[in-house]
């Protein structure tokens, strides 16, 4: 049984139509992203599965249960870590937590879940005195602190500086060696590139892709740019193989780099040129993204 199934899920408000027959499905303990632009209906799919939405029409199973009807014991096999959390700012980082503890059957100790997202050092710091990036970890911490079997990551590393992103990272990959499910939502996609097992992008409430990250919208059989700075006195007529100018560099696209890297580099060879800033690329998860998510003219 998958640890989420979504099929055919629909969600109006008034006359708009924000969620549109939606499908997807989640493994047991993979780490699932689930990305879109601002307005695709992510916000609302992740609040059905929540719990906290009611859906018009589909069907939804969470962990082997309807959301909307699961109550709190469905909610106590499930971490949410939100975009944004309120939290009691006098209280002290021992005291949330001991206090969200009593809320499940079975938490976790609060010390255990301090040292996983590297805040044991503020165990007894008020929670006013914390940076934004503690404050995240904290909201982490409250997520972890139940033991969760399905975690939800809205945004999790938001006002993060990049070492603590990639700290982050790592406690996301912990909780997967734990054999938990994560569901992620992210705009990062080098965020989403690291993490995801598997990627869905949803753009105007409907899924129009899937698939790993190395693979999502075709990316891997996608043609590869070979960039270069042309050598001086040469001009785009003399190179063995089509190129067009880009920003000061010469970029020759192919279906089989290398091949062509083959026949640029034997050419340069031949004449003892060097080709400055040599590079073959293929379209990275944020260039698929940006085409599958943009708004037709």
């Amino acid at each position: 049984m998958p640890a989420i199934a979504v099929e055919g899920l629909r969600k109006s408000y008034g006359g708009v139509e924000a969620v549109r027959g939606l499908s997807f499905e989640v493994a047991e303990g993979e780490v699932f992203g689930l990305l879109g632009p601002n307005g695709a209906g992510k916000t609302t799919v992740v609040e059905i599965l929540e719990g906290y939405r009611r859906r018009d029409a589909g069907r939804v199973s969470v962990l082997g249960v309807d959301p909307a009807a699961g109550g709190r014991g469905l909610r106590a096999r499930v971490g949410i870590m939100l975009q944004e959390c309120a939290m009691p700012r006098a209280l002290s980082v021992r005291e949330l937590l001991e206090l969200y503890a009593g809320y499940y059957p079975r938490p976790r100790p609060a010390g255990e879940v301090l040292e996983l997202v590297g805040l044991t050092e503020k165990v007894g710091a008020r929670i006013r005195t914390l940076s934004g990036g503690q404050q995240r970890r904290l909201d982490l911490a409250l997520a972890l602190i139940g033991d969760p079997e399905l975690i939800f990551l809205d945004e999790p590393t938001t006002g993060f500086d990049p070492s603590a992103r990639r700290d982050a990272w790592e406690i996301v990959r912990s909780i997967r060696t734990l054999g938990r499910t994560v569901l992620l939502t992210t705009h990062y996609m080098d965020e989403a590139q690291s993490l995801a097992d598997r990627i869905c992008v949803i753009a105007g409430g409907e899924v129009v892709a899937e698939g790993t990250p190395e693979t999502l919208g075709g990316r891997q059989t996608a043609a590869a740019r070979i960039r270069f700075v042309l050598p001086g006195g040469l001009d785009l007529a003399a190179l063995p193989m089509p190129a067009r100018a880009d920003n000061g560099r010469v970029v020759v696209e192919t279906a089989t780099p290398t091949r062509t890297l083959h026949e640029l580099t034997a050419w340069a060879v031949a004449r003892e040129l060097e080709l400055p800033g040599l590079e073959v690329l293929r379209p990275s998860l944020e260039d698929v993204y940006l085409e599958l998510t943009r708004t037709p003219a």
